[in-house]
C-alpha cells in the first residue's frame, strides 16, 4: 500500500539522520578522549624504584608528593625488582623514564654483557645517598667467615642486593650457598633456621628490620671495611638510633655502603621523553630544599647535588643546571662583602628552621640558595 511504502521510506530517513548524529557525537567523544589522554600524559614521568619494604619506593613517593604539579608534572612511582631489572625496564619498558639503582649496577651489566653499549644509553641525574649493607644472622654467627658453606640469602637474582652480596663474598674469598628468596620470605626462613643469614642492601633504617622485636635472637654481622672492599664500597656503620631493638645504646656496628643513583635513559634532545625529563630535572633541583624537611625520608639529608658518580655520565639537563648555578657561587667567592652577607643569610635560614642544622650545606645547594639570597636582598633594600 502507498501509505505503508511512504512510512517505510520515512523510517529509513529518520534512522539515517539518527545514525549520522550518533556518528558525529561518537567522533566528538573520541576527539575529546584523545585530547584528555594527551593532556594527562604530557607531564607524566614514571620512576621504577624498589620493593615495598625498601628505601627506593619511599624516595619515589617523596618525589611524587613534592613535585606534583597536576597535569604539568606528575610522578608515578613504580615498584621495582632490583637494579638490573630496573635498568632493563628503563631501556625497554613503556612508561619508565627514571630508575633508582645501585651505582655498581652499570659495571655489573657491562661485565656480564647484559645490554650492549650500556654506557652510551644510560645517564645519571644525581647521586642520591649511600645504602648500607645489612647482614642479619643468628647469634651463633660472629663474623662473615662463619657463613662459609652455609645458606645465605642474596635476594632475587639480578637485584641490587644480589649484585653487591655476590661481589662482597667473592672479594673476601668466602664460599657460601646463595639463596634467592625475596626479603620478607628470607626473614621468615632466617627466623625458622632454614638459612644462616640474609643480606639486604638498603638505606638505614629499613622498615623490614625496624619491626623486629628485641628478643628476636638475631643481630647484624659486622663487616670490616678491608682494603679489598674499600676499592668498591664506602665505610659506614649502624648504631642504636638506627635499630634500637638490635643495637645497644652507645654501641655501633661497622658495615659498608654502596651509592644509590637516579638514572635516566639518554634520549635525543628532540624527543618528547627528553622534554619530560628536562622538566623533571628543573623541578627536582629547584625544589630540593623541600626534600630536607619532615616528613620526607631522612636519607635526603645525605644527598649532595654536586656529587659525581665514577663510571657514569651525567644527563645533559642536570649538567646544565649545575653549570648555571655555579656562576653565582663564583661571584660570592670573589666578593668578600657579598660572601659575608650570604653567610648571614644562610645562618638566618638555619635559625628559622628553613635549612637543616645537622649537616653541612653542599656547594650545589649553596649555589641554588643564591637566587633566594638575591630576592631577600632586594626585598630588604630601601625603596
Amino acid at each position: 500500500m502507498p501509505w505503508l511504502r511512504r512510512a517505510w521510506v520515512f523510517g529509513l530517513a529518520v534512522a539515517a539522520l539518527l545514525s549520522l548524529g550518533l556518528i558525529e557525537r561518537g567522533s566528538a567523544f573520541a576527539q575529546s578522549a584523545d585530547a584528555q589522554r594527551n593532556r594527562i600524559n604530557q607531564g607524566t614521568v614514571g620512576i621504577v624504584s624498589g620493593g615495598v619494604n625498601g628505601t627506593y619506593i619511599r624516595i619515589a613517593a617523596d618525589l611524587a608528593a613534592v613535585l606534583d604539579q597536576g597535569d604539568e608534572l606528575r610522578i608515578l612511582p613504580i615498584l621495582g625488582k632490583g637494579s638490573v631489572q630496573n635498568i632493563t625496564d628503563l631501556l625497554y619498558l613503556r612508561g619508565v623514564d627514571i630508575a633508582i639503582v645501585q651505582s655498581d649496577v652499570l659495571s655489573y651489566i657491562r661485565d656480564q654483557k647484559l645490554h650492549p653499549n650500556i654506557e652510551q644509553r644510560i645517564r645519571y641525574i644525581t647521586k642520591l645517598y649511600n645504602e648500607e649493607v645489612h647482614v642479619l644472622a643468628g647469634l651463633d654467627i660472629a663474623g662473615l667467615g662463619d657463613l662459609a658453606g652455609k645458606k645465605v640469602n642474596f635476594d632475587n637474582t639480578g637485584s641490587g642486593t644480589f649484585i653487591t652480596a655476590s661481589t662482597i663474598f667473592k672479594l673476601l674469598g668466602i664460599a657460601v650457598e646463595p639463596t634467592t628468596f625475596d626479603q620478607a620470605l628470607a626473614l621468615e626462613k632466617l627466623k625458622a633456621g632454614e638459612i644462616a643469614a640474609m643480606v639486604y642492601v638498603a638505606g638505614k633504617p629499613t622498615e623490614l628490620f625496624k619491626r623486629l622485636p628485641e628478643n628476636s635472637k638475631l643481630h647484624f654481622v659486622p663487616i670490616t671495611p678491608t682494603e679489598e672492599l674499600l676499592a668498591t664500597y664506602l665505610p659506614s656503620q649502624f648504631d642504636h638510633s638506627d635499630y634500637p631493638q638490635l643495637i645497644a645504646q652507645g654501641a655501633a656496628q661497622p658495615t659498608i655502603a654502596v651509592g644509590a643513583v637516579m638514572a635516566a635513559y639518554n634520549w635525543r634532545s628532540d624527543n618528547e621523553r627528553y622534554r619530560r625529563l628536562d622538566m623533571f630535572v628543573r623541578a627536582f633541583f629547584d625544589n630540593f630544599e623541600q626534600f630536607l624537611k619532615a616528613p620526607r625520608h631522612p636519607k635526603w639529608q645525605e644527598v649532595n647535588l654536586a656529587a659525581t658518580v665514577p663510571g657514569w655520565t651525567r644527563f645533559a639537563p642536570a649538567e646544565a643546571w649545575g653549570a648555571q648555578r655555579s656562576k653565582p657561587a663564583a661571584a660570592i667567592a670573589a666578593d668578600p662583602a657579598l660572601r659575608q652577607s650570604f653567610e648571614q643569610f644562610l645562618a638566618f635560614m638555619q635559625q628559622s628552621g628553613q635549612l637543616p642544622r645537622n649537616r653541612p650545606i653542599s656547594e650545589a645547594e649553596r649555589a641554588a640558595l643564591f637566587s633566594r639570597f638575591v630576592e631577600w636582598q632586594q626585598q630588604a633594600a630601601p625603596r
